[in-house]
């Protein structure tokens, strides 16, 4: 039975803004519409009616944050997808970049009541297999101590921690290469002209262009030996 707090298309909004505005920024209306496949003018009316509901504060020609009680509501919907793919990887073994597309589904039928089940069930893990953190069942979710690899520098080293965020064609991406958190990375160069990032990951040498890169972070240890 599917739970009655939100219908789908307004979960669906709430957790896009969370991701695109993620940490202290805004989701610009034009990004909140590509990513959704919609037109900006729907995608305007929505946040419009979001914003009378208290969900969302729209600052005009720059973009859209989540309130308080908007972040609480999609923490909730993020909390479901994530435990879901941490089931379906580990009991039903789906591979890595298919489990969360199947997530996106079942995040939107699931009570609150069956995703506590799900996270006793699995032992209340902190991360999903993407590397990214699950709000706890207050809504409350941890900000992970990382940077983009699109941030780091030449000679920068350390452990790749998460996928941020999450698509089937990047997750696929990464699964065909062997990237995924836990790795060790190494910048080793920075092409001229906006040009890819050189970086050995695992011991082995790749080029990431820059908009992958920003989506595959990492915790730095350059005082460490790797």
């Amino acid at each position: 039975m599917k739970h009655d707090s939100f219908n789908e298309s307004v979960e669906m909004y709430l957790k896009t803004v969370s991701e695109l505005a993620a940490g202290d920024g805004l989701a610009p209306i034009s990004a909140l519409a590509q990513h959704l496949g919609i037109s900006a003018v729907s995608a305007t009316e929505m946040v419009h009616r979001l914003g009378e509901q208290g969900l969302v504060d729209h600052v005009p020609y720059k973009g859209v944050t989540l309130t308080l009680t908007g972040a609480q509501h999609a923490y909730r919907v993020i909390r479901r997808h994530r435990l879901w793919e941490c089931f379906l990887s580990e009991h039903l073994g789906l591979g890595w970049q298919h489990v969360h597309d199947y997530a996106c589904q079942l995040e939107h039928a699931t009570a609150d009541e069956v995703a506590d089940a799900v996270a006793a069930f699995l032992g209340q893990p902190a991360v999903c297999p993407h590397g990214n953190p699950i709000p706890d069942r207050n809504g409350r979710l941890a900000e992970p101590d990382d940077e983009p690899l699109s941030e780091w520098r030449p000679g920068d080293r350390g452990s790749l921690s998460r996928v941020f965020p999450e698509s089937f064609l990047l997750l696929d991406y990464l699964a065909m290469h062997n990237i995924r958190p836990g790795r060790t990375v190494i910048v080793t160069e920075l092409a001229p002209f906006n040009g890819p990032m050189m970086v050995q990951i695992g011991g082995l040498p790749h080029a990431l262009g820059h908009e992958i890169a920003a989506h595959i972070y990492g915790i730095r240890q350059n005082d460490q030996p790797i």
